[in-house]
């Protein structure tokens, strides 16, 4: 969560608090704003909530003047800012001070070069945007703009200048001042400033305080009464003048307002970190399976090993109660050392406080593995291998096993995941519970091929093929362990690799989705002046407007009503041209819309709905004017995944409806009754510089347009926390769920050695070779390790599926549908490989232990076990 608020406040202040106020009423010769605005910034800092103080901090303070022009026509940008560098950055002269009537300013070098200006020098500043201005001002320092300072790029102008796209001079600059330089503008232009503070949240470690739904709430009552507090810090009463009911020093303010999306921000956080939840606990669901099989194995063995003397101390008269306590007072100290260890590691992890309390259960479960199949073992009337339960309480345990998945996972898809701090239990179970259902069902369909491999195997003239298969097949019931390990680590690993491929690829189309081009400006509209700038910018080669007008159609014959829409019309011809994999684009070509009136009346509208059929009559009414939509054609699904449309249809909720149409047909609408618009910029090689000079990264708050640019906004989701702290997660614990995978196969071959050994020495007398001894060994566990391989990739690559809305990805990467399930096959592929050459491996260790046996070692007289 820290690292998601740090990135939210990269480019802009968390929060920001805007007093706007007036000339100052009673006037002197030297001016007090610098030393109210030092009073009033340390008042803003002081009302910060008692449990974020020192957290939040002022991080700048700022007024920004509209733009005046000097006499070469150079349009000039004046900031005062506290965060401006300081004296020692300056390569000439000084900052500028409060003295005097002449304004005093500040430069970088860069914009000194352009401009060609010298220290001392004055200009002339006249009227522009801060109309009524004529004052001179001394240029008294120039500045280095380099390295990475907030300033430059929320006022890029500062840094350096902006250029006239028609004839390449410098056009645009900006310039610092001092609080008296703003005082005497704002005298002269007798009009409203605003004072913007800038504050920054920094929780550190203690971010995970706010982290689940209880943080959440305690997060959002301290921003509801945070701005209160600001309010009453920066309005003095008993001043009223031309309806600013506060003071600020000498001038008559309003009340501040607060802006932030720090609130907005963590409530996206938490609804992603719940669906992260559950990757996480399917991985952490997986290891913990993995190990417990693990220590199943372990104890078999364990117990194998000692069961001829454990039957002696029976018949001599040992109950099977004790046994098992005596093993268990053996292995108590192993497991409090373990679980000793792993509370030492836990605690000095960072994060969320560590659950010992489950940590103690899985380390008791551990423990009383041993002694139980201990007892299991030695009880009356028991052997190890004994053939137990009969046919009909197997079948009965393994439907069973197969309903209790279904229904853990019918259950997860219709009440979805709980959302706690605490962890979701079922959710936790459900991988578990799934891959125990596909071992049953593995378990019981994979013999039937090997069976008939080994069958025309016989036909041959070879007995190692037969005999390998055949045991293969008669043995499967008793590998359903390994088996187990097997399939949940390749579930999990690749499970985990869909997923992060899929949020990968899928915050990419969602920036796609948001810029819709290779750039783009929304408020177009509003702001017609700034987006002529952008469109003639250095690397901007094509240009398409894109407009949204919200409507509520009603039919032209009945009156009934459509339902609320969204009409979106877009330049048909020019989205071609810049790109012509639009599918609005070619859906409006087809239509034949954007090629004159066609045979419409010239007063309706001709558009494309997704809900209507061609010839229908749709009438809408915009601001008391009724007007009339006629449906040419079926709007295109995939329309609704055109990137181009993105822009606007993001930047408002979510319609029932949506039309389409041709800007040709919306001429009648004037730019203000548009809820959004916005300028595609296309180009190959665009100067994000000079773009981002025309229009700077805002602070919440903000009137002005956003300017969206398609590298930032996937550097930015390449660049997500969250999604690498998943990523990291994820392949720890598939790493470890390897390693336990590992040490359970091994015990499991261990366990099941002594049986392939007597097959092979009886094979060896019979005068069975090296290499045909460890053929017989790998293909009797080659039939295991590929029906594991199947059976995990294939749960892998099913579990988004079966999970179905408890596991929503759209959460973690927005956009207008759930991102597409995208595999890594080279991933998958290595997975396979992987656990094909681990078990090879282990076959040809296992032969080369044979080779060092004798035979008398292998073959003893008295011995029936298999």
């Amino acid at each position: 969560m820290g690292a998601r608020l740090e990135q939210v406040q990269r480019d802009a202040p968390g929060v920001t608090h805007r007093v706007r106020f007036g000339p100052e009423d009673e006037r002197g010769a030297e001016s007090s704003l610098g030393a109210d605005l030092r009073r009033v910034s340390t008042a803003v800092e002081n009302a910060a909530p008692a449990t974020l103080r020192g957290d939040l901090v002022r991080d700048s303070t700022r007024i920004a003047l509209p733009g005046v022009r000097t006499r070469d026509g150079t349009t000039l940008s004046l900031v005062y800012a506290s965060d401006a560098p300081p004296r020692s950055a300056y390569t000439a002269g000084r900052p500028p001070a409060a003295r005097g009537r002449v304004v005093e300013i500040s430069v970088s070098t860069r914009t000194r070069d352009a401009l060609k200006l010298r220290l001392g020098q004055e200009l002339r500043l006249g009227p522009g945007a801060l109309e009524n201005v004529d004052a001179p001002a001394r240029v008294v320092g120039f500045y280095a703009a380099d390295g990475e300072r907030r300033l430059w790029r929320e006022q890029p102008l500062l840094a350096r200048t902006g250029r006239d796209a028609r004839d390449g001079a410098a056009r645009y600059a900006g310039a610092l001042l001092a609080p008296r330089g703003v005082e005497v503008l704002q005298s002269q232009a007798e009009a409203d400033l605003t004072v913007v503070w800038g504050m920054r949240l920094d929780l550190g470690d203690d971010a995970s305080r706010f982290v689940g739904d209880q943080g959440q709430r305690d997060f959002e009552r301290l921003m509801l009464r945070y701005p209160d507090s600001v309010r009453g810090a920066t309005c003095d009463l008993g001043m009223v003048s031309g309806g600013m009911p506060c003071a600020f020093g000498a001038h008559p303010a309003a009340e501040s307002e607060t802006a932030t999306e720090l609130p907005d921000a963590l409530e996206e956080f938490q609804r992603q970190w719940r669906q992260g939840s559950v990757v996480i606990s399917f991985a952490l669901a997986s290891v913990t399976a993995v190990g417990l099989a693990a220590v199943v194995v372990g104890a078999l063995l364990s117990v194998r090993r000692r069961l001829d003397v454990h039957r002696l101390q029976r018949a001599r008269g040992a109950s099977a109660l004790g046994m098992a306590l005596g093993r268990a007072v053996e292995t108590a100290p192993a497991v409090a050392l373990g679980f000793g260890s792993g509370c030492a590691v836990a605690s000095v992890l960072p994060g969320a406080s560590s659950a010992y309390g489950r940590g103690l259960l899985v380390a008791v479960g551990a423990w009383l593995v041993l002694p139980l199949l201990t007892w299991w073992a030695v009880r009356d009337r028991a052997l190890l291998r004994g053939k137990g339960a009969g046919g009909g309480r197997r079948v009965v345990a393994e439907a069973g096993v197969v309903a209790v998945a279904v229904a853990g996972v019918l259950a997860l898809r219709a009440r979805g995941t709980t959302g706690g701090s605490e962890g979701d239990p079922l959710l936790a179970a459900v991988p578990v519970l799934l891959g125990l259902a596909t071992v049953v069902v593995l378990v019981r369909l994979y013999p039937l091929p090997v069976r008939l491999v080994a069958r025309r195997a016989a036909r041959g003239r070879g007995a190692v093929a037969l005999v390998a298969l055949s045991r293969a097949a008669k043995e499967a019931p008793a590998r359903a362990l390994a088996l187990l390990v097997l399939v949940v680590t390749l579930a999990g690993a690749v499970f985990g690799g869909l997923v992060t491929e899929t949020l990968t690829e899928g915050r990419r189309d969602a920036a796609a989705w948001r810029v819709g081009a290779d750039a783009s400006f929304l408020g177009a509209g509003r702001d017609p002046d700034t987006a002529g700038r952008l469109a003639r910018a250095r690397g901007v080669r094509q240009t398409v407007a894109v407009r949204q007008l919200r409507v509520d159609p009603a039919s032209g014959t009945d009156g009934g009503r459509y339902g609320i829409a969204s009409l979106v019309g877009v330049d048909g011809t020019k989205l071609r041209s810049a790109a012509g994999s639009s599918a609005a684009a070619r859906a409006l070509r087809d239509a034949g819309l954007g090629k004159g009136k066609g045979k419409g009346s010239g007063r309706d509208i001709r558009v494309l709905a997704d809900a209507a059929d061609a010839g229908d009559l749709l009438t809408i009414t915009v601001h008391g004017k009724e007007r009339r939509l006629r449906v040419v054609g079926t709007l295109p699904e995939a329309v609704r995944r055109d990137p181009a449309l993105g822009p606007v249809r993001a930047a408002t909720e979510a319609r029932d409806h949506l039309l389409l149409a041709d800007n040709q047909d919306l001429k009648a609408f004037g730019a203000s009754e548009f809820e959004e618009s916005a300028l595609l910029l296309y180009g190959p090689q665009l100067d994000v510089r000079e773009l981002r000079s025309v229009v700077p990264r805002t602070a919440p708050g903000a009137t002005t347009g956003e300017l969206r640019i398609r590298a930032e906004e996937q550097a930015e989701a390449d660049d997500d926390g969250l999604i690498a702290a998943l990523t990291a997660a994820h392949t720890a614990c598939t790493a470890l769920a390897v390693l336990l995978a590992l040490l359970a196969l091994v015990l499991e071959l261990l366990l099941s050695a002594p049986a392939r050994g007597d097959a092979a020495a009886r094979l060896r007398t019979l005068g069975l070779g090296g290499r045909a001894t460890a053929g017989l060994h790998l293909l009797q566990l080659l039939p295991l390790v590929l029906t594991a391989v199947a059976g995990g990739v294939v749960l892998g690559l099913t579990l988004p599926g079966l999970l179905g809305p408890a596991l929503d990805l759209r959460e973690f990467t927005g956009g207008p549908t759930a991102p597409a399930l995208r595999t890594d096959p080279l991933f998958t592929a290595a997975l396979a490989a992987g656990t094909v050459a681990l078990v090879a491996v282990a076959v040809g260790v296992e032969t080369w232990l044979g080779r060092r046996r004798g035979l008398g070692a292998v073959l003893r007289l008295g011995r029936n076990d298999d």
